[in-house]
């Protein structure tokens, strides 16, 4: 099955999971929710894999053992292809439309001290710094979870401080809900999205590396 974009469908489903999130509500549903949603990113996804890999698709449970919000459903639809060092690419299907995001949401220690040495490298960091200009005029919204005070051995006044700060690297754009979502045309947005993100990825990829100590 080729994709041919998420139906109109999709996004009302989700208004209404929003006010009635139940499992009445969702066993009224269901299949709008297999037709609409499933099966569209499930064919989005496997269109994209030659070129990005294979992708998650997160279930549509939420976890709600430890949760003070016990809804037992996710009010949006996400998938993730995990890359080296961290670095990823994300898409998501909610009432709001479109969002798209790449990098690396969670680091580990030694990770966030190889990417503050690189950010402070006279040659690595002006370049990852142009490159987040850019995404920044395209539209993408940087993230990276910093820190309030400066990182213990760097400089007070350094060109990059707020770099720096950084324990994590991401960023990401809200499309909202247009009418080319219903579309093919959806495809190659999607796709021109996660090319944008891959040298930030890149960057990620060859100067975090792997944790030495993976979800400590």
């Amino acid at each position: 099955m080729s994709f041919a974009g998420f139906p109109e469908h999709a996004m009302v489903f989700y208004e209404g999971l929003e006010v009635d999130n139940s499992k009445t509500y969702w066993t009224d549903h269901r299949t709008t929710y297999d037709e609409c949603i499933k099966g569209p990113m499930e064919a989005l996804l496997a269109e994209l894999a030659p070129e990005f890999g294979e992708a998650k698709f997160f279930r549509p449970y939420r976890d709600v053992r430890f949760a003070k919000d016990k809804t037992p459903y996710k009010t949006h639809a996400g998938a993730v292809v995990h890359g080296p060092g961290g670095g990823g690419l994300y898409v998501q299907i909610s009432a709001a439309g479109l969002l798209l995001a790449g990098g690396a949401w969670r680091l580990e220690s030694d990770q966030v001290q190889r990417m503050r040495q690189a950010i402070a490298d006279d040659h690595l960091g002006p370049a990852l710094q142009d490159e987040l200009v850019g995404l920044r005029k395209a539209g993408w919204e940087i993230g990276g979870n910093p820190v309030k005070t400066r990182p213990y051995g760097y400089d007070s006044q350094h060109p990059r401080l707020e770099l720096l700060r950084f324990r994590a690297l991401s960023a990401a754009r809200d499309y909202g809900d247009m009418p080319w979502l219903a579309s093919r045309d959806a495809l190659f947005r999607i796709r021109r999205g996660w090319r944008r993100l891959a040298p930030l990825n890149d960057w990620i990829g060859t100067q975090l590396g792997s944790a030495a100590e993976p979800g400590r």
